[in-house]
């Protein structure tokens, strides 16, 4: 097994953000509530999905849900129809899964963070999984482009029993462009924890001309970064290290699995290139979801199209 210190967020010290108040920033909030209910339409009883709650505010909301997979699974695509989040914009995500509920949620295309102009823009993501709930995270890339200034989180607290995959994936600069990131910060949380108790907090910073986007002991240069976990009661070493055959190293394309206590593995991606990346985290959520959340692996319509 491999492990890959230098994909542990860069820690620097860098200069405070400016935290000016941004006069009517564009807000934008969604709340998703899915509950697993009894169905007994046709004289049988058996399990479904369904989205119980949704809440919405500002350009943030979702499509019709959709069962590809069966009643038990409901697919969620969330929508951000401008496409671009600029400086001053603030989106806040919070989903919560009740007992024994399945969902996979993704998004259907990148997020383009724009150029900041001295305004720091933000997006908090929440998730609450209740026991015996099962989660697919799928989102699509954050492309951030230069000197945009942007804090992003993710919060996951499951109750026992519960279990989720997810990714993060970011490219900094526009690579098809010919634009590095050169100047700006991109900040970047991500908190798990089991029924309030916390099991991993990482926190860390991508900053514009850092030595250590090029550094062979930082990103060696390569313009995306991305996070592949899973979070449950089988994710032991041993399972972090089953998956070395699906990791590459080479200087278009590496990766390192490690598992952490609390039952989380993780897998820390740095590529060139958005598609062989998300070609890995594809492979590696088609391999882990029969065991880690007891369902096949099939791949999202939204891809495929």
């Amino acid at each position: 097994m491999r492990y890959i210190p230098q994909l542990v967020f860069l820690l620097t010290t860098v200069p405070h953000l400016n935290h000016a108040v941004v006069p009517e920033p564009w807000m934008a909030r969604l709340e998703l509530g899915f509950k697993s209910v009894l169905d007994t339409e046709e004289s049988r009883a058996r399990r479904r999905t369904v989205l119980a709650h949704r809440r919405h505010q500002g350009p943030l909301l979702v499509q019709k849900c959709l069962y590809p997979e069966g009643e038990e699974i409901c697919h969620t695509i969330v929508l951000h129809p401008p496409a671009g989040i600029a400086g001053g914009d603030v989106l806040e995500l919070d989903v919560e899964l009740g007992s024994g509920a399945h969902a996979a949620l993704s998004t259907p295309s990148a997020t383009r963070w724009y150029k900041a102009n001295g305004r720091i823009a933000r997006q908090d993501t929440r998730i609450v999984l209740k026991e015996g709930a099962r989660l697919d995270w799928l989102p699509q890339e954050n492309l951030f482009f230069n000197a945009a200034q942007a804090e992003v989180s993710i919060t996951v607290d499951a109750d026992e029993g519960a279990a989720a995959i997810g990714w993060d994936a970011v490219m900094l600069g526009r690579e098809a462009s010919g634009e590095r990131f050169e100047t700006g910060l991109v900040r970047l949380s991500c908190h798990f924890s089991r029924a309030g108790q916390s099991i991993w907090r990482e926190q860390g910073n991508l900053q514009g001309a850092d030595p250590l986007l090029t550094s062979p002991a930082g990103l060696a240069g390569m313009p995306i970064v991305a996070t592949f976990w899973a979070l449950g009661a089988v994710c032991t070493p041993s399972l972090a290290q089953s998956l070395a055959p699906l990791l590459p190293w080479s200087d278009q394309l590496r990766a390192g699995s490690t598992a952490l206590p609390g039952g989380i593995v993780l897998v820390r991606i740095i590529g060139q290139q958005m598609e062989p990346v998300r070609a890995l985290l594809e492979r590696l959520w088609t391999g882990l979801r029969p065991t880690v959340l007891g369902v096949p692996a099939q791949p999202l319509r939204l891809w495929t199209s």
